[in-house]
């Protein structure tokens, strides 16, 4: 009996996955053909269902690895900083720099897909997943809101629950606009007009 029941593969999953999420990054998921998807990540369609599944399940997967990447890396700078209004500045701004990173293809992946939520271009699976991504934002924000009133950096009668939930609008907001075409002078003149609101100090 062969040692091996059929070719190994000859792609690193990770690069595909690379490939994958730049593209629907850039178009979203019904934007994207699956030639779309064959052409970028240089598989033809045989290997890609075999080793992704169909399109949606490739794109839930892209969401889910692009989600939790974010989730990590907005935790951390939440908790680098220890006084709360500097960590949600941080937080801002970093969000604007990769919002306008010319490298990437421009906004927020999540935002991008979530703009066909509620219509029939997306399976219901895949809206679920998408609403649970910029779910993790807001949670981060308010887990970080939790600890300062512990700490009693804040008030304890500040509603952090609303108070998260508006400042993940605030950056779904800066993704839009970006998609839209603002560079990265008109997101930090915006994030500084809020900060400039925040009770600190």
């Amino acid at each position: 009996m062969s040692a091996s029941r059929g070719r190994p593969r000859t792609f690193d999953p990770e690069l595909v996955l690379d490939a994958a999420t730049r593209v629907f990054w850039a178009r979203g998921f019904e934007g994207t053909s699956v030639n779309d998807l064959v052409e970028a990540t240089g598989l033809n369609k045989p290997s890609l269902y075999a080793a992704f599944g169909d399109k949606e399940t490739l794109y839930n997967s892209v969401v889910e690895r692009y989600a939790a990447g974010l989730e990590k890396h907005q935790r951390e700078l939440l908790e680098s900083e220890p006084d709360i209004w500097c960590a949600l500045e941080a937080l801002l701004r970093h969000s604007a720099v990769a919002l306008t990173d010319p490298s990437l293809p421009g906004g927020c992946l999540v935002i991008t897909g979530l703009a066909d939520c509620g219509t029939p271009n997306l399976p219901p699976a895949t809206e679920r997943l998408l609403r649970d991504a910029l779910g993790r934002t807001e949670t981060a924000i308010l887990d970080r809101l939790g600890r300062a009133r512990q700490e009693r950096q804040i008030s304890a009668k500040m509603p952090i629950a609303p108070f998260a939930g508006a400042l993940t609008t605030w950056m779904a907001g800066m993704a839009i606009r970006t998609k839209a075409g603002a560079d990265r002078a008109a997101l930090d003149a915006s994030i500084d007009a809020l900060v400039g609101l925040w009770p600190r100090g």
